[in-house]
């Protein structure tokens, strides 16, 4: 890498290198050296490690109400290959990968390299400031993504988990009853209650009958004691 193209990598990364070798390093694939030792696949494997222990500290730090397998669940959903190939993409990062002439005619570079370029980047600001400066650009770039897979997976386990609860407990499903929707049709909202054996839960409100039937789940949980009350409002 030339001095004007790790000057770009720098700015993306919010970080100006004291080592500018390993900087370089970092974004040098196996299939651009004789010897792997000089690309980043190490770094790759510490960058793993780093990657793993903020993000579960965070989900522990926020998410004080999930069990074990919930956080699980979210951490390596966080952690896949998927979701450090698409911050990588999102910063624009694989462009400055030095690879074989094999796959200089690639359109796009393969998610699991565009992944290890992500934990081999990590790798890098660990080793060139520190555990902060790690940890800061992680949660810089992976506090959306947590907040969107809390939304979308933690709070789709309410039925589940009730279901499971209703189950052993009483030897019954949860019935979920919808007592009333409002406004037009392109824009309605809908009102769910959990029912069982005869015992009415307080209902919850949702943008579809899908979302309106989490919250009432998630309501029944409270009421008896399953989970405590979120410190946000997700009942709507």
């Amino acid at each position: 890498m030339d001095e004007d193209t790790l000057h770009q990598v720098e700015q993306i990364l919010g970080h100006r290198f004291c080592d500018r070798a390993l900087l370089a390093k970092a974004f040098t694939h196996s299939s651009a050296v004789d010897n792997r030792l000089q690309s980043n696949e190490r770094l790759e494997f510490l960058g793993d490690a780093i990657l793993s222990i903020v993000i579960c500290q965070r989900l522990f730090e926020m998410f004080r109400n999930y069990a074990e397998g919930e956080l699980t669940k979210m951490k390596s959903m966080l952690v896949s290959r998927g979701t450090c190939a698409k911050v990588a993409r999102h910063l624009g990062l694989p462009k400055f990968m030095t690879v074989g002439k094999g796959m200089i005619s690639n359109k796009a570079l393969p998610s699991s390299l565009a992944a290890g370029l992500l934990e081999a980047i990590i790798a890098a600001l660990y080793i060139d400031s520190g555990f902060d400066t790690a940890r800061d650009f992680i949660l810089q770039n992976f506090s959306d993504l947590i907040d969107q897979i809390d939304s979308e997976e933690a709070h789709g386990n309410f039925k589940s988990l009730l279901q499971q609860y209703a189950q052993e407990q009483f030897c019954l499903a949860p019935v979920y009853v919808l007592l009333d929707e409002k406004g037009p049709d392109h824009n309605k909202c809908f009102e769910s209650e959990v029912v069982i054996d005869q015992r009415h839960f307080p209902s919850a409100w949702g943008a579809n009958k899908k979302e309106a039937e989490q919250k009432a789940a998630y309501n029944a949980l409270v009421e008896m004691g399953v989970l405590r009350k979120a410190t946000e409002e997700v009942t709507g």
